[in-house]
Parts: C-alpha cells; sequence; structure tokens
C-alpha cells in the first residue's frame, strides 16, 4: 500500500512539474510541446537530421544589435539573412498555378522582419508585364516558377520601414529584369524611394560606411544591391559586388573549413570592398536538413569566412528556412559575428551597452 501510495505521489510530482514548465515561457534548450509552450523569440522544433527526437525551444530570433550601439559604421554590424527570402513553403502562385519551384523559407516577410531578419534575398524577373518574384531559370519566369509582383513584398518592407524608425533593411536582387527603369518603378510604387541610401554615399576602396544612427538620423535606411552592373548608371542601384564580397553559394559554399568567393565576387580578401556576405546553403534547399546545416556547421563556416576574408565577419549571413536549428541556429551565428564586430565578446549577449563585454 505504501510503495502504490508512493509511486502516485512521484508521478503526480512529476505531472505537476510538466505542467508548471508549460504554463511558465521555457527557456532555448526546455523540451517542449507547442510553439506558444516557449519564451520569446523561440519556437518548438525537433532536429530529426541531427539525430535529436526531442522537441525543444530554439531560437529564432538574433539579438538586435541596435538595442547595444547605435553609433558604429553600417560594415561594423551582422544581420540575419534570408535567401531566396519570397520563397515560401506551401506557397500557391498568385497566378493561381501551383508552384513547382524550390522553396527556401517557411514564413512571409512581414514575419521574418518581426524575427530579426534585416536582408533579404529576392529573385526579380520580368513577368505579365510587370516585375515579379520567381525562382525560375535561364533568366524566364513561368506560371509555375512566380510566386508573387515583388511590389507586394516591397510593400511589406515599406511598412515595416514606416512604423520602425530605428531599423535598416537590405535587399540583394538576383536581377532578371530587362525593361527599362523596371526596377525604380516598382521601388517608387512601393514607396520605397525616400528610404533607399544613395549610391553616392556608399564608400569606394574599403572605407568605413556611415554610422548606422546617422544613416537612420538622415532617414537612409533601405540598402538595395543588384547583380546587374548597368543599373547602378541607370537606375542609380548599387552594383553588388562593387561593394561587397561574397563566398560561393550552395554546396560549393559547404564545405567545411574553407571559403571560397563566387565567381562574380573579387576574393574573399579583397579589403577594397567593406562588406563581406557569407552564404550557407545547399544547391536544392532541404527543409528537413536545415536544422542541422543551421547548426554548428553554419557557426563553422562563418568562422572559415572570417579568416578567408582578411578577419572580417560576415555582414550578411544567408541561409536557407532560417528558423530551423538543432538550438542556436542562425541567429546565434549572427550574435557571434555581432559580438565579435562590435566589442570584441565572443557572443553579442556579453556586450554592454558602453561596447565592452561583460
Amino acid at each position: 500500500m505504501f510503495q502504490r501510495l508512493f509511486f502516485l505521489l512521484i508521478v503526480f510530482l512529476f505531472q505537476a512539474s510538466c505542467i508548471f514548465e508549460i504554463s511558465s515561457a521555457l527557456k532555448e534548450g526546455k523540451t517542449c510541446i507547442l510553439n506558444k509552450s516557449c519564451d520569446a523569440g523561440l519556437h518548438c522544433e525537433t532536429c530529426l537530421a541531427n539525430n535529436n527526437l526531442r522537441p525543444r525551444c530554439s531560437r529564432i530570433q538574433p539579438i538586435n544589435p541596435i538595442s547595444k550601439v547605435k553609433g558604429l559604421p553600417f560594415n561594423k554590424y551582422s544581420w540575419l539573412t534570408t535567401h531566396n527570402s519570397f520563397a515560401r513553403l506551401g506557397e500557391v502562385s498568385k497566378t493561381g498555378s501551383v508552384i513547382l519551384a524550390p522553396t527556401n523559407q517557411q514564413d512571409s516577410i512581414t514575419s521574418q522582419l518581426a524575427n530579426g531578419v534585416r536582408g533579404f534575398m529576392l529573385d526579380m524577373y520580368d513577368f505579365q508585364n510587370d516585375v515579379w518574384l520567381c525562382h525560375s531559370f535561364d533568366g524566364t519566369c513561368f506560371n509555375f516558377t512566380a510566386f508573387q509582383p515583388a511590389v507586394n513584398v516591397l510593400r511589406e518592407i515599406q511598412l515595416f520601414l514606416e512604423n520602425n524608425r530605428d531599423e535598416v533593411v537590405t535587399i540583394i536582387i538576383e536581377d532578371y529584369v530587362k525593361s527599362p527603369k523596371g526596377l525604380t518603378r516598382v521601388f517608387d510604387t512601393a514607396g520605397l524611394r525616400m528610404f533607399m541610401f544613395p549610391v553616392t554615399r556608399m564608400p569606394k576602396n574599403g572605407a568605413d560606411w556611415p554610422k548606422l544612427d546617422d544613416m537612420i538620423r538622415q532617414n537612409q535606411r533601405l540598402l538595395v544591391f543588384t547583380s546587374d552592373r548597368s543599373k547602378e548608371a541607370t537606375e542609380g542601384i548599387a552594383y553588388q559586388w562593387k561593394y561587397m564580397v561574397e563566398n560561393q553559394y550552395g554546396n560549393g559554399g559547404l564545405k567545411a573549413g574553407v571559403c571560397p568567393n563566387r565567381p562574380q565576387s573579387a576574393p574573399m580578401s579583397d579589403k577594397s570592398k567593406s562588406l563581406v556576405l557569407a552564404n550557407h546553403f545547399p544547391d536544392a534547399p532541404d527543409f528537413v536538413v536545415a536544422c542541422k546545416q543551421n547548426s554548428a556547421p553554419l557557426l563553422e563556416s562563418i568562422k572559415a569566412c572570417y579568416q578567408a576574408a582578411g578577419q572580417r565577419w560576415a555582414n550578411f549571413i544567408a541561409v536557407d528556412f532560417y528558423k530551423r536549428s538543432d538550438g542556436g541556429g542562425a541567429p546565434q551565428a549572427v550574435d557571434v559575428a555581432n559580438g565579435y564586430l562590435i566589442c570584441g565578446c565572443d557572443n553579442l549577449a556579453a556586450c554592454k551597452a558602453n561596447g565592452q563585454c561583460e
């Protein structure tokens, strides 16, 4: 009888502790059942690719570096960046067609912004007499590769900038738009022209960028880069590889211990370009494996790119399925880069407001 009562007491206490944990916000790494069980900036997931069967609270938001210090040059910060930001899992084309193109993210641009994403890689094409976001091939957009008109996503970014006056956003365009002034029209229609950082202020020959608080004060809070060299002269939109170095994207950028430049970019060690973009995603996006790729391998990748870039931490860390990880994930990688950039700490969490380590 006593043993039975003792056993029931143990079961009761265990259940009570579980209920208490579920009713209070769970910290990173704690076992969870639902996303809402986890603390702010976390969600509940399992990483089967890493043989982790236990659902636990994992990070989906980096620490906002602006919360620590605003007074550094723009190139002294690192930003969470999404590859093919628009290519959302389960999306139906605004043409009404089923999308047969690969998808790279789980949530909307508005949700990504809320979670601290500040860099967006967008593939823009001429399609249906407009500029569309497509994940396509051979420079041509089709119904089954077309996601939505670019203006829709740009308006989400416009609304965010309008409502968050201390935030800075970067757009990196894989540019297949051939229509005259096509990019100009779509950015003007979205109401973004007033926020755009002018090409004339972008530094040459490796000089520091203007300070972040100066960019905020002047309301020049949107950086836009294009892969089309001609657009800088014709539309005043910066040619990407004139201002940044970038490592190889896809499988070539996932090799451990190395960080080769992509062919269009100058060598990673070229310090005449002030910005560094680190890609870490495979040729074919893989939702299941992303949690493993976005964990320890990502941290090793940004460290390899730091060495390859002449001991410069990446300003943009680009991944697929940024919410997927086996713990800290892409947000942690951004925090590590910002920790070293801003105060010399191994994580931004250890930085004081005065730029010193705790």
